[in-house]
């Protein structure tokens, strides 16, 4: 799909450093015209080239100033999405001193009253009300940062497949890939990508059970946790695409059952655990009477008959399956 200002321009700037020494010198001209029209005009009383030697250097004194706007230092990673006038100029990317027309103004939804910081440990959403918030940013302020940046959401309460509550938080490990789609397709593309992670997350995880169901073969939060973050990254990048996002990583980083079932959930594991625990002692024990009767019946040691034999496998049921040592009853009498 073609999204708005998906072709971002990149901006050629001039060398910046070889127009700011250019521009004092100029400004250093400016004031010694003017000294040197006074000086003229002192002299001379109305000369010609005194007044021009005056005028050009008060009204170049006037606006000096302008070439320094078009002034610009980026650091590495880092890059300045330009408008002119409210139209699209071009992005300026790269480690350096550059210059631009003066006029141009970077542009950042992100940065302002509220907005929150790229490694914002909870929902980076503009707070209203926040002081200084009308102050106006400055230049840093205004650079778009083009590292890969770390967005840990508040844990969310969300029903899973079976629709039991659970707690689930995750980190999503994100860059920027294209400036001009994540300025202009998106009020704050900050704000959107929380957002977007807060209900891709919602989406998925209500696909899926805690833990493992009755067939056991099903994917589970906590059992397929590689898998669910590959569908979690590729449900969260299909969200982002309009804003020039490019999602790196997306784990979840806590899961638990809501307190609220949480006792209720960790008694029927333990049962769970406990039945199966029993159906493996079972099956042993079975196993080891079947091969005590067979062993007893093979070197002809014992003749029982099927009353005996009954008797002697719930004895040995009983003692195999136990949850205590059995006391042993000596016989010293005949079993017929």
């Amino acid at each position: 799909m073609e999204y708005p200002y998906s072709k971002e321009t990149v901006m050629k700037a001039k060398n910046g450093m070889a127009v700011l020494i250019l521009s004092l010198i100029l400004m250093i001209a400016g004031f010694a015209a003017i000294g040197a029209g006074g000086i003229i005009l002192d002299e001379n009383g109305s000369s010609a080239a005194g007044v021009t030697l005056l005028v050009a250097g008060i009204l170049y004194s006037l606006i000096c100033w302008i070439p320094f706007m078009g002034l610009k230092i980026l650091k590495p990673q880092e890059a300045l999405v330009l408008t002119l006038f409210g139209k699209y100029m071009g992005t300026l990317k790269g480690e350096g001193f550059f210059f631009v027309n003066p006029f141009v103004q970077a542009v950042n939804p992100a940065t302002g009253a509220g907005a929150a910081t790229a490694t914002e440990d909870q929902n980076p959403l503009p707070q209203a009300g926040k002081a200084g918030g009308s102050a106006k940013t400055s230049l840093s302020a205004k650079t778009i940062s083009l590292k890969s940046m770390t967005l840990n959401n508040n844990k969310q309460k969300i029903n899973d497949a079976l629709g039991n509550p659970v707690e689930v938080g995750i980190v999503v490990i994100w860059r920027i890939v294209n400036c001009s789609m994540a300025v202009f397709n998106v009020d704050n593309y900050k704000a959107f990508l929380s957002i977007q992670c807060d209900s891709a997350l919602r989406n998925i995880a209500r696909l899926y059970p805690y833990d493992i169901a009755e067939g056991g073969e099903e994917m589970t939060l906590r059992g397929s946790s590689q898998d669910v973050a590959e569908k979690l990254k590729a449900e969260i990048q299909s969200r982002v695409e309009i804003a020039g996002i490019e999602i790196l990583e997306a784990r979840i980083t806590h899961l638990a059952y809501a307190p609220e079932i949480a006792a209720v959930m960790l008694q029927r594991q333990q049962a769970t655990a406990i039945i199966d625990a029993r159906k493996m002692i079972v099956d042993g024990a079975v196993g080891m009477v079947e091969m005590a009767l067979a062993k007893l019946s093979e070197n002809n040691i014992v003749d029982l008959d099927e009353e005996r034999k009954a008797a002697m496998v719930s004895n040995l049921l009983v003692v195999l399956c136990g949850n205590r040592d059995a006391q042993p009853i000596v016989n010293s009498g005949s079993i017929y």
